[in-house]
């Protein structure tokens, strides 16, 4: 069994007890506990390969099936002369940061069974050190699995130049930060693994389907395309495929691309918050999920 940092717990049980009597126990500075939090979380990534290869191969065989299977007949207005496999690219990429950004947080379950997160909530640290090392850990391991695919990128065909690739890292990495974020918020309230998964693939694969990652608005029903503009992940697809098919002196000069980046980021934030905030209900005297 794991056990938490020693910057984040009381040196004793009796130590413990006395942060829990004091009105005003002393913190353990945020970025130091969130820094400890989340090397914890890629350390552990690190030491388990069978997760790289699972959550990124999967969306490679997505890609490579489909690209291959559906280029000749794929016909999109604004879409010409691009393949399916170019097409799909963009929202394979999505579909990696959120299977990493899922399996990632699936750690929440896994270190409360192990008593690590109990440690944690013990600790005279702030909770949003808490959030912000869990999932900024998971961030980066979404971050650090989708790069390695990005890498196929200049094989496939893209132009987008070295402004560009920087332009789809940092959406990439904020895509992550909400993926893994509500994956934080939903796995703080599951007491299973598996009950989790099933939740999480219950919301996230339909907002992933209608999102723009596997086929275009263009001619859909008026009632499914209301849908997908509802749907904060269509507004991240049009934000990530933007540089991979014009110049940045277009897409950043194009009002869609700052209304759907505004979304993204509001949506982001929002999810931050819950998390936060529903980790703060435990020092407030909150149920905390049982084990």
């Amino acid at each position: 069994m794991s056990s938490p940092p020693a910057s984040l717990v009381q040196a004793s049980p009796e130590g413990t007890k006395a942060s829990f009597a004091t009105a005003e126990r002393p913190r353990g500075t945020l970025a130091g506990a969130s820094l400890a939090l989340a090397w914890r979380e890629v350390a552990r990534f690190l030491r388990q390969p069978s997760r790289l290869a699972g959550t990124v191969g999967q969306p490679l065989v997505f890609w490579l099936a489909l690209g291959t299977g559906l280029s000749p007949s794929f016909r999109a207005s604004g879409h010409e002369g691009v393949s399916y496999t170019e097409y799909f690219y963009p929202g394979m990429l999505m579909m990696m940061v959120l299977f990493a950004g899922v399996f990632s947080t699936i750690t929440v379950i896994e270190d409360r069974d192990q008593g690590f997160l109990q440690g944690v909530l013990a600790a005279p640290v702030s909770r949003l050190s808490i959030v912000l090392g869990k999932v900024g850990g998971a961030g980066a391991i979404a971050l650090m699995q989708t790069a390695l695919l990005l890498l196929a990128a200049p094989l496939v065909g893209f132009p987008a130049g070295p402004l560009g690739y920087l332009i789809i890292l940092l959406t990439l990495g904020v895509l992550s930060l909400g993926c893994t974020s509500l994956g934080f918020l939903v796995a703080w309230g599951m007491t299973s693994t598996a009950g989790y998964h099933a939740i999480m693939m219950l919301v996230m694969m339909p907002l992933w389907f209608l999102s723009g990652a596997l086929f275009p608005m263009d001619g859909v029903p008026a009632v499914l395309e209301g849908i997908m503009w509802a749907n904060p992940f269509t507004h991240g697809m049009i934000v990530l495929r933007a540089p991979f098919y014009q110049e940045p002196g277009v897409f950043l000069s194009d009002p869609l691309y700052w209304r759907s980046a505004a979304v993204v980021l509001g949506a982001v934030a929002l999810v931050v918050w819950g998390a936060a905030r529903r980790v703060g209900a435990r020092e407030k005297g909150g149920a905390f999920p049982p084990a």
